[in-house]
């Protein structure tokens, strides 16, 4: 018999937040989803269903996330599997954004994860059970030109995410960074992706081919955002999840010819960098 568990889901009004609430829901399981505003319009599009609790938070505020995970185990009693996935994209080259769009993408992506981490995570240990899945994304494995704002939030997700499996690993909590590629969401939509105001002529060839790349593969992505949700009740199963879960073929592709390219580069440059040691240090090697 299936064990009932409790969901926590950042940023759940749309895309993948909301697919993956859909199919938490019809496994059976409970939702805390959150929303930045208009709660009961989430609680109505699912006819208020009883295994779904929804709550306000902008994950930017420490205090709400704090009160978030107090309200879901004040009303479901546990928080078993935590997935943030409440996030934005940034459109632009690294010299074309401006302090303060850089500063609130990683408001968003970076801490505002941080700020769920921490409010949930005392639950989870007092439980002594658990699972953090961190949403991270293709551009969190590999720079792409015009993406390297927002992907260096998702380089920094991929970062803490393997530090805090190690962390939590004795405490029978476990930790995943899931790398979704390109799916079939809103991402590329106004109400997901920011594309700066200021755009340097001199990366056209590069920035400028990405913003027109991304205006025409909008709602033409390869990856179905339903098969990702059902990937992420598969996952929250498993009895030894994965730390690393890159998912959609374009991931996958792209992880295998990152790391061949990161191998030739050692290897070519392997006198250099075995170069650096102390004398006693590579006598003894």
């Amino acid at each position: 018999m299936k064990t009932q568990k409790t969901w926590f889901i950042t940023g759940a009004s749309r895309g993948f937040g909301l697919d993956i609430t859909a199919a938490v829901l019809a496994s059976g399981d409970k939702v805390i989803a959150t929303v930045r505003s208009q709660p009961e319009q989430l609680a109505a599009s699912f006819n208020n269903h009883p295994d779904l609790y929804v709550v306000t938070l902008d994950v930017t505020n420490e205090a709400q996330a704090k009160t978030a995970a107090e309200q879901a185990i004040s009303h479901f009693g546990r928080i078993d599997v935590l997935v943030n996935n409440a996030g934005y994209g940034i459109l632009a080259g690294v010299e074309e954004a401006t302090a303060e769009e850089v500063r609130q993408n990683y408001e968003v992506n970076v801490f505002g994860i941080l700020n769920t981490i921490r409010a949930v995570l005392p639950y989870m240990r007092r439980q002594g059970t658990g699972h953090v899945i961190n949403i991270s994304s293709i551009g969190g494995l590999a720079g792409y030109a015009g993406w390297g704002v927002y992907g260096s939030t998702k380089f920094a997700i991929e970062g803490l995410t393997e530090a805090l499996a190690q962390e939590l690993a004795p405490l029978g909590i476990y930790a995943t960074v899931v790398a979704p590629g390109f799916f079939r969401t809103n991402f590329l939509d106004k109400s997901s992706l920011i594309r700066t105001a200021n755009e340097i002529t001199d990366y056209a060839a590069t920035v400028g081919a990405v913003r027109e790349f991304a205006t025409q593969a909008n709602r033409q992505q390869p990856g179905d955002p339903k098969k990702l949700a059902q990937a992420f009740i598969r996952l929250a199963a498993a009895e030894k999840p994965p730390v690393h879960l890159p998912l959609g073929t374009d991931t996958y592709q792209k992880f295998y010819e990152k790391a061949k390219a990161y191998e030739q580069e050692m290897e070519a440059w392997k006198a250099v960098v075995t170069s650096t040691d102390h004398e006693d240090v590579k006598a003894t090697a």
